[in-house]
């Protein structure tokens, strides 16, 4: 056991200094742009699944709710909705950006899910023909970015929320490498692997639903078991696509239309197993 701590200790300590960085640069990026990138969305038009696939992809406080957001109250339509869903990625940029040997599987993935959630939100748009409306949302946008950031702390300068967020993510990240270290110990790596369904083209089915938890602990998790080799390239793209954060609990919280949530969680995690599924087949028969 003292082993497990030790080791855990080790190799979560040693990246805790890339991890604050990270954070440092996101919340730089955050404060000096955040509006003007939510304005955006809301006015993009017909490039709007480019711009929120774009905006998804930034790894920024709230920006899946804000979205929910926006949807709820018809300024953006349920395919960009979508995109931004698919594109987001949670805390999984920061934790990968501690590993600069790592840096060409993170640009893969941001690259094949900005096209995934174009291409998706586009086609999604196309079936559904849903169409803006000239709600004036201005002042419930404005209270609901309040309201969102007030709790994750990203309104309180760029040092303090730097320091709050890495902290945070430093103490899941233990916590998790405690739990698989734990788990591997005492079932053994075998096992481990046969419940993860490891070499398998269903394991983005599992790694789907773990992206559904509105948690960052589920995109820590799947970043930790990617970076660790348990589980595939499709299989972290198809749990980072499904884990929108908590924009999946705004959008309950927001949009009455309860089938209408459901029939959007339900797009985005047929979405994301089936392009896990296929980029994993792809690599195979290259």
């Amino acid at each position: 056991m003292i082993d497990i701590i030790t080791e855990t200790l080790i190799d979560s300590i040693k990246i805790l200094p890339f991890l604050f960085i990270s954070y440092l640069i996101i919340e730089f990026i955050e404060h000096k742009s955040s509006q003007k990138l939510q304005k955006s969305l809301s006015t993009s038009g017909k490039y709007s699944k480019i711009v929120g696939a774009a905006l998804g992809i930034i790894p920024q406080c709230g920006f899946s709710a804000i979205a929910a957001n926006l949807f709820s109250n018809r300024v953006i339509t349920m395919g960009t909705l979508i995109a931004v869903f698919l594109a987001t990625s949670d805390e999984a940029i920061p934790i990968m950006l501690t590993y600069p040997e790592r840096t060409k599987d993170l640009i893969i993935i941001l690259i094949i899910k900005f096209v995934i959630a174009v291409l998706f939100g586009s086609i999604i748009d196309m079936i559904f023909k849903n169409k803006h409306t000239s709600k004036d949302t201005t002042k419930e946008m404005n209270d609901h970015i309040h309201n969102t950031c007030k709790d994750c702390d990203c309104e309180h300068g760029i040092l303090k929320s730097s320091i709050y967020h890495t902290l945070n993510i430093f103490l899941f990240l233990i916590i998790i490498s405690f739990a698989i270290n734990l788990l591997i110990e005492y079932i053994g790596m075998d096992t481990f692997e046969k419940f993860i369904l490891s070499g398998s083209i269903f394991q983005p089915f599992i790694a789907s639903i773990i992206g559904l938890i509105p948690n960052c602990a589920s995109s820590v998790l799947l970043t930790k078991l990617f970076i660790d080799g348990s589980i595939s390239l499709g299989s972290i793209i198809a749990g980072l696509s499904t884990g929108a954060g908590v924009g999946s609990i705004i959008l309950f919280k927001t949009n009455k239309n309860l089938k209408e949530n459901f029939k959007i969680l339900g797009l985005v995690y047929i979405i994301g197993v089936f392009c896990g599924i296929v980029i994993d087949l792809i690599i195979k028969i290259l």
